[in-house]
């Protein structure tokens, strides 16, 4: 889902408070601005290199989180919305929407190595499975996922979807997991034999987009945008629970050491959640970030939390082609926001200097 930022103009910071004995409060303790102009989506990183790859305008912005330094980026990627670093091959793959394509890129030097065409229109959310070692493109405008065979560096197969899909999962084991956003429903599919397998109801969920997976305890997390987080067993697909959530959520991410659940909001909080003994989400946490930051990364070693957002004008007056117009993001106010438990102190816009 393209992010232009300013899709929540006044919508109340409305969660649970903290519990007084609860999981540990985050906080900003970075903002770094980035600067630069346009539209911004998923952001996703490289865990060994500690590399941060940003979706910004037409090109993915590379961050280094050890010194917050940027480190260079991939350019001409139109319509750019997801990235899939797979450090074990030292590529990574790009969506690019408005090219309809998948950009191939080396990890190390982040030069472009060829452009693989989709089988689907706007590629959008992309991750790499692991088992079958095949990255999965899921294309928004033709409700289905082209399927890339890293081996061979080719596409070799299409999966059709019954819907829109939005952010996806991979178990590790063989089994990819996506949310179809009009339906409010989870595909599960096969990722050796390219075929759904199972579809499950999202009960009370509507247009769910951020996914999360707790793979070792067999839960998914999706985050649904009438401010909601709903739970399943990744074995049957059956509610373990649900919670309540921020508003204008995007991604959803999960720290398997700490057992919370996060899911990033427009309205301007990170919503943090703790599990029961059942895995089922408990609110832990609304921890106060800025309006339009609704897509992160999660650094599960190191417990931080990054975030994206913008400053934003006032917005352009209505009309029959917009009748609900969006602010624009103020050009070279693109910046990171860096969430930590526990911080020692909050700087801004010093990047030499490590959290």
């Amino acid at each position: 889902m393209r992010v232009w930022g300013a899709v929540l103009c006044a919508l109340p910071l409305a969660l649970p408070a903290l519990p007084a004995a609860a999981a540990p409060a985050y906080t900003v303790v970075r903002t770094v601005t980035l600067g630069g102009e346009g539209g911004w989506d998923y952001l996703s990183l490289a865990p060994k290199s500690g590399r941060l790859f940003i979706a910004h305008g037409t090109q993915v912005e590379v961050i280094d989180t050890r010194t917050l330094q940027p480190v260079g980026s991939v350019a001409d990627t139109p319509g750019v919305h997801g990235i899939a670093p797979v450090e074990e091959l030292g590529r990574g793959y790009i969506s690019a929407g408005r090219a309809d394509a998948i950009v191939e890129f080396d990890l190390a030097s982040l030069k472009r190595l060829k452009e693989i065409k989709s089988t689907g229109k706007n590629p959008d959310a992309i991750i790499y499975d692991p088992a079958a070692r095949r990255v999965w493109a899921f294309n928004g405008h033709s409700n289905n996922a082209t399927v890339i065979d890293t081996d061979k560096d080719e596409v070799t197969g299409t999966v059709a979807l019954s819907g829109k899909p939005e952010f996806a999962a991979s178990d590790g084991q063989g089994r990819v997991y996506v949310n179809i956003e009009d339906q409010g429903k989870i595909a599960v599919l096969d990722a050796r034999e390219l075929r759904v397998i199972a579809e499950w109801p999202l009960p009370g969920c509507e247009e769910p987009s951020g996914l999360a997976i707790n793979a070792a305890g067999g839960q998914l997390f999706s985050a649904c945008s009438n401010r909601t987080l709903v739970a399943l067993d990744t074995h049957d697909g059956h509610v373990l629970g649900t919670a309540p959530i921020g508003a204008g959520v995007d991604a959803a991410a999960y720290d398997p050491q700490a057992r919370l659940i996060f899911a990033s909001c427009g309205e301007g909080v990170l919503s943090v959640l703790s599990q029961d003994a059942s895995g089922a989400p408990r609110p832990a946490q609304a921890a106060v970030t800025a309006r339009g930051a609704r897509t992160m990364a999660l650094d599960a070693l190191r417990h931080r939390v990054y975030l994206v957002t913008a400053d934003f004008g006032p917005a352009p007056a209505a009309s029959a082609e917009q009748p609900h117009p969006r602010p624009a993001p103020v050009a070279g106010s693109f910046k990171l926001l860096v969430l930590a438990p526990h911080p020692e102190q909050t700087t801004q816009d010093n990047p030499g200097k490590k959290p």
